[in-house]
């Protein structure tokens, strides 16, 4: 009798819907309504076939924008085994799953289980819906109502879209808008590659409707609280063939149609077939920099460049090297990062980088750039983050016979810098707080003091320079992931790093109010993140991409997902504002994967230092 009673207990469990329309089991929420549930008499036509399931769209369509018409269907041998083809119409049963891949992602609606209960009909017709056209357009600041406003305020993950399971709002919220698509067959026109593919060959790319952010190679570049929600992926095509590995910004491609879904954590769009590049911008390298020294403390030239891993016998180090002369035209003080130990991913105790900095400085010389000396001090070993073993830290180049170190005296990897009056700094050059846990597994900010030589080897000038890569982004979540707002990974030391590294630049103004500072390197945050107004608040620097008024869209030395960021800063005191010049020069973001030397683009100004 209990067996019995069992049974009919899980017989009970089980709901079963009949007749659903397609928008009905799609809801006009991220989570169907429906999950878990058995469901038959569901009617669609097959607009397109995947190797692991068909999608189908609705024959009884509603007028709410907010419901996808479309559906995928879960089943590598339920298209072959049923013999459905695009066209077809059909009614089928199932099992309403939602299904992700990771905990970090957002759920894709889909029909598992399927059985054929009817082919209704074939050949009819199927016609994909023209995003912006058939639909509206999509949004372009904001990816979903539960970010607060800003898609990278803090603080995280406060809430998760599949608990949350907001009501969708597809013509005010990019992850809605998508959303309410998942499913649907679509087609791009006129699309643009916002970016290069990655190792997969999944694309981003814009269509034809209104977009924010559009800079001069046709890419979108993220600002104040808008990270470009109106772009899509386009991922692995349907046929079995492969996205092209050599799509570069700005890229103008031939029309594109596939599916809405959503996998690996972002919205995504599976083409037909492979993407086609049409024609690509031009030219195809920058120009080099218009920055070129006077060899005066009027007319002092400084570059920064984050050298991506750069050790001994790096493979990259000659283009490294013909970058900064060829392009940045041999600066007269370089900001590096990302200099490894002598031999690199090598995990033992070799700590120094003499050999690779010297390495690099002699492939300059040899292409008819200057003999440049260089500064940096070792860290204790494996303490900074980075590739293990490779030991990376900041590092200056700098051509002796116009600047040198003022008064040197080296501090260790432990030393504290501090600013002496004078003012001075008791280590030339020397760390910041190093032994601040703010700094665990990330690499300490090098400062330095120089002095312009004129005639004779006379000082005509003296400045500050504090050369930072703050902590890693690590751990940060999707940006169209489960929670919201996104995880910005890091961004709490990165705060902490700021606030240091801000208030050592103070000190040196509470001597001297006039004090000619420079700071620049990776910073790896955003100007308009919590991180970066701190510091700008504490340090009363200037942005120097505003102060030389760089319009924003331009703003950028690096690609990440959908859209052109920077990473990559210099900052100035007031006494170097006037006359300053600024230029970031694009040798990496605007080549393919292959001629990419470094994933960061580097920067040159131009300032007068004199006293």
């Amino acid at each position: 009798m209990a067996s019995l009673l069992r049974l009919l207990g899980l017989a009970a469990s089980v709901a079963v819907s009949s007749a659903l329309t397609i928008a009905e089991i799609n809801g006009n929420k991220f989570l169907s309504p429906y999950s878990g549930q058995t469901v038959s008499n569901v009617t669609g036509v097959v607009t397109a076939k995947g190797p692991d399931g068909i999608w189908i769209r609705s024959t009884k369509p509603d007028r709410d924008a907010r419901t996808s018409e479309s559906l995928y269907v879960f089943g590598a041998k339920f298209a072959t085994a049923s013999n459905l083809t695009v066209g077809d119409a059909i009614s089928i049963g199932g099992k309403v799953s939602e299904y992700r891949s990771s905990k970090a992602y957002v759920y894709l609606t889909e029909l598992a289980s399927p059985t054929l209960e009817e082919k209704l009909s074939s050949g009819n017709k199927v016609k994909a819906l023209v995003i912006g056209k058939d639909t509206t357009s999509p949004p372009t600041e904001q990816f979903s109502s539960l970010d607060g406003g800003d898609v990278f305020g803090v603080p995280n993950n406060v809430s998760l879209i599949s608990v949350a399971n907001p009501v969708l709002e597809p013509k005010k919220y990019g992850m809605d808008f998508w959303e309410s698509l998942s499913g649907e067959l679509v087609t791009v026109r006129k699309p643009t590659a916002v970016n290069k593919p990655n190792n997969y060959g999944d694309t981003w790319v814009i269509g034809n409707w209104k977009v924010t952010g559009r800079n001069g190679r046709d890419g979108l570049t993220q600002h104040d609280k808008d990270a470009n929600p109106e772009t899509i992926i386009i991922g692995s095509p349907l046929d079995g063939t492969s996205n092209p590995s050599t799509t570069k910004l700005g890229d103008d491609l031939e029309e594109i149609t596939g599916v809405v879904t959503q996998a690996f954590g972002f919205y995504r769009i599976l083409p037909t077939t492979a993407i086609k590049v049409k024609k690509s911008q031009k030219p195809a390298l920058p120009s080099a920099t218009k920055l070129k020294s006077n060899g005066k403390c009027s007319g002092l030239t400084l570059g920064a460049y984050n050298i991506e891993n750069l050790f001994t016998n790096s493979t990259h180090l000659p283009a490294i090297a013909a970058h900064i002369v060829d392009y940045l035209r041999s600066p007269d003080l370089i900001f590096l990062q990302e200099v490894q130990d002598d031999n690199g991913p090598t995990n033992d105790a070799v700590v120094s980088a003499n050999l690779t900095l010297s390495t690099l400085s002699a492939a300059i010389a040899s292409i008819g750039g200057p003999t440049y000396a260089f500064a940096d001090v070792d860290p204790v070993d494996d303490q900074d983050g980075g590739a293990p073993g490779g030991n990376i830290r900041t590092a200056y180049f700098y051509k002796p016979s116009l600047v040198r170190l003022y008064k040197p005296h080296a501090g260790g990897s432990l030393d504290a810098n501090a600013v002496l009056p004078g003012p001075t700094l008791k280590y030339n050059p020397g760390r910041i707080d190093p032994t601040n846990e703010a700094w665990t597994a990330s690499r300490k900010p090098l400062v330095a003091q120089w002095e312009v030589l004129g005639k004779k080897g006379k000082s005509e000038a003296n400045f500050f320079t504090v050369n930072v890569h703050f902590g890693s982004k690590g751990g940060s979540s999707s940006i169209q992931g489960d929670a919201r707002p996104p995880v910005n990974g890091g961004v709490d030391d990165r705060q902490a790093q700021a606030e240091i590294t801000a208030n050592f630049v103070k000190s040196i103004f509470a001597q001297d109010k006039h004090a000619r500072v420079i700071t620049a390197g990776d910073f790896n945050e955003f100007i308009s993140v919590a991180p970066m107004k701190s510091y700008v608040d504490i340090s009363r620097l200037n942005d120097l991409d505003a102060v030389v008024g760089i319009k924003p869209v331009e703003r950028y030395t690096y690609l990440f997902d959908m859209q052109a960021q920077q990473l990559d800063h210099m900052f100035v005191s007031d006494s170097l504002k006037k006359h300053a010049q600024y230029e970031h020069v694009h040798v990496n973001t605007w080549v393919d994967k292959a001629a990419q030397i470094s994933d960061h683009d580097p920067s040159v100004a131009k300032l007068d230092v004199c006293s």
